[in-house]
């Protein structure tokens, strides 16, 4: 099995220090997926991009980590999921709805947040293709069609680290270790 490395500033290209110095200016640390990915400076810089425009968005922080968390559970990535559990408690998700996530079910503590983890996953698993009945539910549960869109955005985000955890396989940071993951 191939390894990869997980950069550190000092240890990787010089192309995508500009990125991990962006986020260590978030975190406060580069998380370990952002180092195993600066091997290559595209993908790095095109995640700190799309990184900050969904956190930018109109979703609240809360809300964002309901839906990467709803994505990293449906890619089926560990890495992803250790992280963005911790996040998700961090910003406020009832530990219920975030235990429910991990089972891959939507949460059932707040309508808004089922009706986002259930477009999201929906859009993963049917590969984009919604039918009128997804969009309306999306919608009913007060969405607009601005942030129906949103949400791609936040999908494909989460692509970038999920599919590059599967292939780099990075540690899980220690301090996201307690919400350690499996598929099975």
């Amino acid at each position: 099995m191939q390894t990869f490395p997980v950069h550190t500033i000092e240890s990787a290209p010089e192309q995508s220090r500009p990125s991990l110095e962006t986020l260590q200016g978030i975190f406060g640390t580069i998380p370990n997926i952002a180092g195993a990915m600066s091997t290559s400076p595209v993908l790095v810089g095109s995640l700190v991009g799309l990184f900050q425009k969904v956190h930018g968005g109109s979703f609240s922080e809360e809300q964002v980590q309901v839906l990467l968390l709803t994505n990293a559970v449906t890619n089926a990535s560990p890495w992803a999921v250790a992280f963005h559990s911790a996040l998700a408690l961090k910003e406020g998700v009832d530990p219920a709805d975030v235990e429910a996530l991990r089972k891959g079910k939507s949460p059932t503590r707040n309508p808004a947040s089922a009706a986002l983890s259930a477009l999201a996953r929906t859009l993963i698993e049917r590969r984009g293709r919604l039918d009128e009945a997804d969009v309306t539910r999306f919608l009913q549960a007060g969405f607009g069609k601005a942030q129906l869109l949103e949400v791609i955005a936040a999908v494909a985000a989460s692509t970038i680290t999920n599919y590059t955890g599967s292939v780099t396989r990075p540690p899980v940071e220690p301090a996201f270790a307690a919400h350690a993951w499996s598929a099975a």
